[in-house]
């Protein structure tokens, strides 16, 4: 399995003062191959968004590398990293980013405007994107008419209208209902299958439950789960799945 993302010693340093100094990541060594669903778990203040940020090109770090689909983003100016971000991430954020003036179809069709896509393939292609996330009939829909699950559906298909490697999800279930929450994970395992490697940021054991590897920051710092807290995870993908069978019966 190929690396599409690859960090050796990423640090991040932020400066508070003349003289103080924040480290808000620690030397971070992560291998993620293309095709994986992984989970990325910490609790507020952990490190786990400023790692989000590097992965995703919207920051650069004080040291180390980081090579997302086997480009070294040390060696980009601002420009080729937005160009980079713009084919090789999807980003899907807890508050769904959707502009409320524009319906499904034209939300979803709007990143290949920046990557100079003709205005009948960026439709062609939207409409695809939203029948392939179950909205198909729900395209010219503007977000105030659409359940959160649906924004959050259209939003994924936004991040993938660009036919990007990585899909990098930051608390995509937060501001979800757990029934909805649960069919939103389903869509990205179903995305893993067909594919497509996702990364999910989550503060949520139970959502985390539902990647097929998870790290866990601590102060900075990146570990492999320990035993325990694998063990804890694959009780709680247990009881869900259990959980899922009977809501089904």
């Amino acid at each position: 399995m190929s690396a599409v993302i690859e960090t050796r010693g990423l640090g991040k340093v932020y400066s508070a003062g003349t003289e103080a100094e924040v480290v808000a990541l620690r030397g971070v060594d992560m291998v993620i191959g293309r095709g994986e669903f992984v989970a990325i778990m910490g609790p507020s203040g952990s490190g786990k968004s400023t790692l989000m940020n590097l992965i995703g090109c919207l920051d650069t770090p004080s040291h180390g590398t980081y090579l997302c689909d086997g480009v070294d983003v040390s060696t980009l100016d601002a420009e080729e990293r937005a160009r980079l971000r713009l084919h090789k991430i999807g980003f899907v954020f807890q508050g769904f980013n959707l502009l409320s003036r524009l319906d499904a179809l034209e939300n979803v069709a709007m990143p290949l405007g920046y990557a100079d896509v003709a205005p009948a393939e960026r439709l062609s292609r939207a409409q695809a994107a939203l029948e392939a996330v179950g909205l198909g009939t729900r395209v010219h829909h503007r977000p105030s008419e659409l359940s959160g699950g649906q924004q959050q559906r259209v939003a994924i298909a936004r991040a993938l209208i660009n036919r990007p490697p990585v899909l990098l999800a930051d608390e995509p279930t937060g501001a979800l209902d757990t029934k909805t929450g649960e069919e939103i994970l389903a869509l990205f395992r179903s995305l893993r299958d067909q594919g497509h490697t996702v990364v999910l940021i989550t503060h949520d054991a139970e959502v985390a439950a539902c990647a097929d590897r998870v790290f866990v920051m601590r102060d900075g710092e990146l570990h492999a789960q320990t035993e325990q807290e694998a063990a804890q995870l694959a009780s709680v993908a247990r009881a869900m799945a259990g959980a899922a069978r009977g809501g089904g019966a």
